[in-house]
């Protein structure tokens, strides 16, 4: 069923099958990713609110943190609520209009996600090369605007290929062989020539994600020459394993949804399977990962959680 506008039609709703191929085990693949989702959740909340009220914390790398937490709040709430109730009740039906919000949100805040991986380099790097001049350089209303940049960049990157397709009529097929809705999933389904949208979302792609791996790439390597440097074995192993903490959930990112975008455009003969649970896993994992490395692993946060946990100082 169509709904016509002035210069396109759009469908009432689109139907998202959840995980083809996996439909008998929908009711019990739904658990491990709910409680993926709530300890991302509860996670983050409890860093947001450990920097929120302790103003020890207002310092940059636990501003990024809270800005992180932010953003991973909202990146997986966008999608698991739907997709846990797709695979529980059956609930596959979703709204034209609530299908684009979910693309420009799960897109928008992904770019702010990458971003902030790459201010939080760029944080640690300047922290462990240049100690004396960090709360100079890094002082909090430069964060303020590296992380309001940061969401503009992400905000403008969306909003015209969102634009875009809102603007195009549809076929008649609204089935959309995922969980979610994404960029490329629904411009599959427009009856419309789609190649300008196309290569705009894949050079504003590579645009964002290769500017912010090569400033990620930089950082680390630079901190990783001084580190060698350190004259302390203690202290080279301390800064060798939180860098080595921050790139595997760097990585948690990037592999997955690079993969996940290079497969709706390349990827012809990957099993549909196997795409659908890296586009899941990108959404999810992040978002489960960085309260637990970022947070637990950092001294002041985790004291903080045993004093809150144990009501003792730490």
């Amino acid at each position: 069923m169509l709904a016509s506008g002035n210069t396109s039609s759009h469908p009432l709703f689109f139907i998202l099958l959840g995980i083809p191929g996996l439909e008998n085990y929908h009711f019990w693949i739904a658990f491990p990713l709910c409680a993926m989702y709530l300890v991302a959740i509860v996670g983050n909340i409890i860093v947001l609110h450990i920097v929120r009220t302790d103003h020890t914390l207002h310092e940059p790398m636990y501003l990024f943190l809270a800005m992180l937490a932010i953003t991973d709040l909202t990146l997986s709430s966008s999608t698991q609520p739907k997709m846990l109730a797709i695979l529980w009740f059956h609930a596959h039906e979703i709204e034209y209009h609530a299908c684009l919000i979910q693309v420009f949100f799960i897109h928008a805040f992904s770019s702010v996600e990458s971003g902030l991986l790459m201010a939080m380099a760029l944080d640690r790097y300047v922290a462990i090369c240049f100690p004396l001049h960090h709360s100079t350089i890094l002082t909090p209303a430069i964060v303020g605007k590296l992380g309001a940049a940061v969401m503009m960049r992400g905000l403008l990157w969306v909003s015209p290929f969102c634009f875009m397709v809102s603007r195009m009529p549809f076929c008649p097929n609204h089935v959309i062989p995922q969980s979610y809705c994404e960029h490329m999933a629904v411009l599959k389904l427009v009856c419309a020539d789609t190649r300008v949208n196309r290569a705009y979302g894949l050079s504003g792609a590579f645009s964002v994600a290769g500017f912010d791996i090569i400033v990620i790439s930089i950082s680390y390597v630079m901190i990783l020459r001084t580190v060698l440097r350190l004259p302390s074995d203690e202290a080279w192993l301390k800064a060798f394993g939180t860098c080595a903490s921050h790139i595997c959930v760097i990585l948690a990112l990037y592999i997955p949804a690079l993969f996940t975008f290079l497969t709706h455009r390349f990827g012809h003969h990957v099993p549909r399977v196997v795409h659908i649970m890296f586009a899941n896993i990108y959404l999810l994992v992040p978002p489960m990962l960085n309260p637990i490395i970022y947070g637990v692993r950092t001294k002041q946060i985790r004291d903080r959680v045993i004093q809150g946990c144990c009501g003792k100082d730490p």
